[in-house]
């Protein structure tokens, strides 16, 4: 499991497995957010297997598929509010980690400075870069 730091308190990752759910859940965190669309993955890492493993490890397991190319406000808010209301560390997971950073970045736009957004995912190894315009237009509430 390659667990990249964002903040102290999210952390995102390439794909991971059920059997992961009882180390992310030793390492501190509280939940577990899903950015894979199910068709994606073999029904093994479908979000049913995936949350009976994180609920039998004692997470809080969400649900937000991000779709590539088709990213919508919706699944921006609800990565934001999952966040703010976990109880503790929150770990999130895509296909590379890059979904996961987009939708946190997205949705800290204007509550943090886009300098530090962006920073914050280089330092991860995600270019986000490119999204500069996005979250600034954000941050102005557009």
């Amino acid at each position: 499991m390659d667990i990249r730091y964002i903040t102290p308190e999210y952390a995102v990752s390439p794909q991971i497995e059920p059997t992961d759910m009882a180390l992310l859940a030793e390492q501190g965190f509280t939940m577990v957010i899903n950015n894979r669309p199910d068709d994606e993955v073999p029904p093994t890492h479908q979000s049913e297997a995936m949350r009976a493993a994180a609920e039998a490890a004692g997470l809080t397991y969400v649900e937000n598929p991000v779709v590539n190319g088709a990213m919508t406000m919706d699944m921006v808010t609800t990565q934001g509010q999952s966040i703010t209301d976990a109880s503790g560390a929150v770990f999130a997971y895509c296909r590379s980690g890059t979904r996961s950073t987009i939708v946190w970045a997205l949705s800290n736009a204007g509550a943090q400075p886009t300098d530090a957004l962006l920073s914050a995912a280089a330092d991860a190894g995600y270019d986000i870069s490119g999204l500069r315009g996005q979250i600034e237009s954000l941050a102005q509430g557009g």
